[in-house]
């Protein structure tokens, strides 16, 4: 056995030369040697204590020879001879910790059953595996992401301690495995679709519209991964209350921000919608030996709301942590998370968006600014893939109406004993005023003056001696009377103008 410490990705080791007489391994051999080779690594690092990740930590990395025929330290295998290079093998553990991870479960969930192979829908060359209990994807990455991702360690823990909460990929570990002159590295994610809940329909969204349309040979698929012209034409968006469209933009914000501010861009929303109106939910394929969630915010719904520093995992219930949605009349359960963060913007795509942009448009390529691409990805979420359930507006105009009517009514009621006595004393008084009092109705400055000359004009031809009581008592019911009613009636039309 050999082992050795080295501080970059790849550099500072070689592969034994025993290795290179080996022939090409089977791809059965290498999901082995990568099981076999992370079971040794973990186990390995339960003999470290526990300490603070320290700056140097992040640029470790630790090698070893596993022979087939064993030795002092490293356990007999029937998989050709091989390499493992471990790296930051202390800050992932910190990372594991943080998402409260157990080093046995993360033993059992990767070691205890094959891999499942997954294929691949993307331009990339990368491998996709996942754990028989759906809580991990292993992906084959290349020389330069391994590399970038190992440089993004610090600034990513440092925001996993601000905000655990989020859509980002959940790093759990990155390997190197070097097999009868094939070398390959991996990293350990979260699951973002849970394989025991069918997927009705699968997205890899960016924002753009340059080539985004699936190809042939993926639509006829058995589950294809449709892109953003298709989401265009087969759904008008997808629609959230309030308060979790909130919550869901809040995140994709702050996750797209931080991608920014690393110069990262090229990543997409990889979106699985479950269709619940269709078919009755099937757990047959999960594992049954899985007891409870084992890891935080692992879901899509954790990952957008939550308490942070009180985290408990959620209920293993049918919905998977699955965020209810509605499209049309179609009740929805949404998984999602951000995917493919290791594409910084160097000068190989400053020069790849160059090339685009003089045959399309450049706003429309998905190789842009970092800056650019985050705002476009974020308008493209916000207004076209999610939207938000409006409350019915009558709704709340109704109300007011009635609340208004109610309380009018009611202030009527408390009036109408007091002023039952007038109306009485003034009613015969109203009648002489017939429809004088109509006529100025659109004029109330006009109706004391009317009213007081045509009362007075009618008691002089009619009687001398009672013409100045009669004058009298007409004028009174004039200047009292009839203001208060126009006022009353002015209100109330005011109220139904604004209503």
């Amino acid at each position: 056995m050999s082992t050795a410490t080295v501080d970059s990705v790849g550099r500072g080791t070689k592969a034994s030369k025993a290795s290179k007489d080996h022939k090409k391994p089977t791809a059965a051999a290498l999901k082995g040697a990568i099981q076999l080779g992370i079971g040794y690594a973990v186990g390995n690092l339960s003999s470290k204590p526990d300490r603070d990740v320290l700056m140097q930590d992040f640029s470790v990395v630790e090698s070893v020879f596993l022979p087939s025929e064993g030795s002092n330290l490293t356990p007999a295998h029937h998989f050709p001879d091989f390499r493992l290079k471990t790296y930051a093998p202390l800050a992932f553990r910190y990372f594991r910790e943080l998402f409260g991870i157990k080093p046995d479960d993360y033993l059992y969930s990767i070691c205890n059953e094959p891999l499942i192979e997954l294929s691949n829908p993307g331009a990339s060359s990368s491998w996709f595996y996942l754990t028989s209990d759906d809580e991990f994807i292993i992906k084959t990455v290349q020389h330069k992401e391994a590399e970038f991702l190992q440089k993004l360690l610090p600034g990513y823990y440092m925001n996993l301690n601000q905000n655990p909460r989020t859509l980002l990929p959940k790093f759990y570990g990155l390997y190197c495995i070097q097999c009868g002159g094939v070398t390959i590295r991996v990293v350990v994610m979260n699951n973002v679709l849970p394989r025991a809940m069918k997927m009705h329909y699968k997205y890899d969204l960016k924002g753009s519209s340059y080539k985004r349309r699936a190809s042939r040979k993926e639509r006829v698929k058995p589950c294809p991964t449709f892109k953003d012209l298709d989401f265009q034409e087969m759904h008008e968006g997808l629609h959230f209350d309030l308060d979790t469209y909130n919550a869901l933009m809040k995140t994709l914000q702050r996750d797209c921000r931080v991608l920014e501010s690393f110069k990262i861009m090229d990543y997409s929303l990889l979106l699985g919608i479950h269709v619940l109106d269709r078919k009755p939910l099937v757990r047959g394929n999960r594992c049954d030996s899985r007891k409870g969630q084992k890891v935080l915010y692992s879901t899509a719904l954790e990952s957008i709301q939550g308490n942070v520093k009180d985290p408990e995992p959620v209920a293993d219930d049918d919905t998977l942590g699955g965020i209810p949605a509605k499209h049309k009349d179609e009740s929805l359960l949404i998984f999602l998370g951000i995917i493919d963060i290791l594409q910084s913007y160097r000068f190989i795509k400053k020069v790849e968006h160059s090339w685009k942009a003089l045959v399309h448009d450049g706003d429309t390529v998905s190789v842009h600014r970092p800056n650019f691409y985050a705002d476009r990805f974020l308008k493209f979420m916000g207004s076209t893939v999610f939207k938000k359930i409006h409350p019915l507006r009558g709704t709340s105009s109704k109300r007011k109406r009635n609340s208004l009517h109610a309380s009018k009514s009611a202030s009527q009621e408390i009036l109408s004993p007091q002023t039952d006595k007038k109306d009485e004393k003034k009613a015969q008084s109203m009648e002489n005023l017939d429809g004088n009092c109509y006529t100025s109705f659109n004029q109330p400055d006009l109706l004391p003056q009317s009213a007081v000359s045509f009362e007075s004009a009618q008691n002089e031809e009619e009687d001398v001696e009672n013409s100045e009581d009669r004058r009298a008592s007409s004028s009174t019911i004039a200047l009292d009377e009839p203001l208060p009613s126009l006022s009353r009636s002015l209100s109330d039309t005011e109220l139904d103008v604004y209503l």
